[in-house]
């Protein structure tokens, strides 16, 4: 998984990482990197389900408006199908 944040030169890399074994990545993102703005995730689907898997990647780009609170930002997937939505 990577997660991006917009600026004016486009989008770039803050940080990446894998999940674990309870299907979590908590991302240490410097405070300097962490503010409101544009960001996204890419998920990368198709080690964990497979060469025939339908998506092989996904991406969910958000915006941040709140820097000071915590982001859960939940991929509910399936072999067909995939769900996310901002968590508590």
């Amino acid at each position: 998984m990577r997660l991006e944040r917009r600026d004016s030169h486009g989008w770039g890399t803050i940080a990446e990482g894998r999940t674990d074994d309870d299907g979590r990545l908590r991302f240490q993102v410097p405070l300097h990197d962490w503010q409101a703005g544009g960001y996204r995730l890419f998920f990368y689907v198709e080690p964990y389900l497979g060469g025939d898997c339908f998506f092989p990647e996904i991406t969910v780009a958000f915006h941040v408006h709140d820097p000071e609170r915590q982001y859960h930002v939940p991929l509910l997937l399936s072999r067909y199908g995939y769900t996310t939505y901002r968590g508590s």
